[in-house]
């Protein structure tokens, strides 16, 4: 077993069959293909959304590429301190030119409070004025906002002209929570853009930008040039794409990622190790030899190095 990630292995079997099928086949490059279009038409239908699609690589390149796009040089985007792109990507959205202002996070969560008064701080031209916010669904710890808390966040966002960009890497798995009280078809509503992740749910790489906010739209494809992330071959994500959303492949394998999350959890509370998650990443406080033991033989990632009472935290990952 291994409990390091969710994209350890190659690629799911429907999806390989399914572009192995085509693997003779000659395509126009650069996502220009009918696999990719039709893909686009699926994901539309199914998020109901009119927003442009692009395939990129993986989320890193996805989102810096989206955020450096919608920024200019002098404006910033706000993160929680435990968000994606200020822990996890080195510093990529900077590399680009952009700052990141971090918050506390509630619960792994950027609060409608904390996005308030980090607009209110950043008064004048002496500072970078915050113009778009970030947040991962799930979060990087696994839980998840509510369509209520997603709401408010957009709505104060159109309200003090931000752009609210939601990283959805992991977006399967929320979307499939028993704990998730979104619709799929409802979800592309609730910000001006978001990505729907494949690396982590079964593909062999590749993320679907959505744009909804027409203003993120104009050139976007010389962006995607610019920055090195146009893939040659860009009909393979689309072939993808194509098969997970022909039908419910896409969600059924997130949701059995969340059932056999929820199964080894219930194991663990049995074994006296409180841990709860509504999607598939558990932490949970372990003896630091255990840990040691988990690592070495199960991959689980020591998610801090900090040891209390002779324990540390350590994530699982199905």
């Amino acid at each position: 077993m291994y409990f390091g990630n969710d994209y350890s292995i190659l690629v799911q079997k429907n999806i390989l069959d399914y572009i192995t099928k085509y693997a003779s086949e000659e395509n126009i490059p650069y996502g220009l293909d009918y696999h990719s279009e039709n893909a686009k038409s699926l994901i539309k239908k199914a998020f109901k959304t009119d927003g442009d699609i692009y395939f990129l690589a993986g989320g890193t390149q996805t989102n810096m590429v989206m955020i450096s796009s919608a920024l200019k040089h002098y404006e910033a985007v706000i993160a929680c301190d435990t968000g994606h792109i200020n822990v996890h990507e080195t510093a990529a959205v900077e590399g680009s030119g952009y700052k990141v202002l971090t918050a506390t996070n509630n619960d792994g969560k950027l609060t409608l409070d904390n996005i308030e008064k980090m607009v209110n701080k950043h008064s004048d031209f002496h500072m970078v004025k915050p113009k778009l916010v970030y947040i991962s669904f799930p979060t990087e710890t696994g839980t998840l906002y509510s369509k209520k808390e997603l709401e408010a966040i957009y709505n104060y966002c159109k309200n003090n002209d931000l752009y609210f960009f939601i990283d959805g890497a992991r977006l399967a798995c929320g979307l499939t929570s028993k704990f998730n009280d979104i619709k799929v078809d409802e979800f592309s509503s609730l910000c001006d853009a978001f990505y729907i992740g494949g690396t982590k749910n079964g593909f062999l790489f590749g993320e679907a930008l959505v744009i909804n906010n027409n203003k993120l739209k104009e050139d976007f494809n010389y962006h995607i040039k610019n920055k090195g992330a146009l893939l040659a071959k860009g009909f393979l994500p689309g072939m993808m794409f194509e098969r997970a959303f022909m039908d419910s492949l896409y969600f059924d394998i997130a949701k059995n990622t969340n059932e056999m999350s929820y199964l080894l959890q219930d194991e663990l509370n049995k074994l006296g190790y409180k841990c709860y998650s509504p999607t598939n990443q558990i932490f949970i406080n372990v003896d630091t030899k255990l840990a040691k033991l988990l690592n070495e033989k199960y991959h689980a990632e020591y998610w801090s190095n900090e040891i209390i009472d002779g324990k540390q935290m350590i994530r699982l990952v199905n």
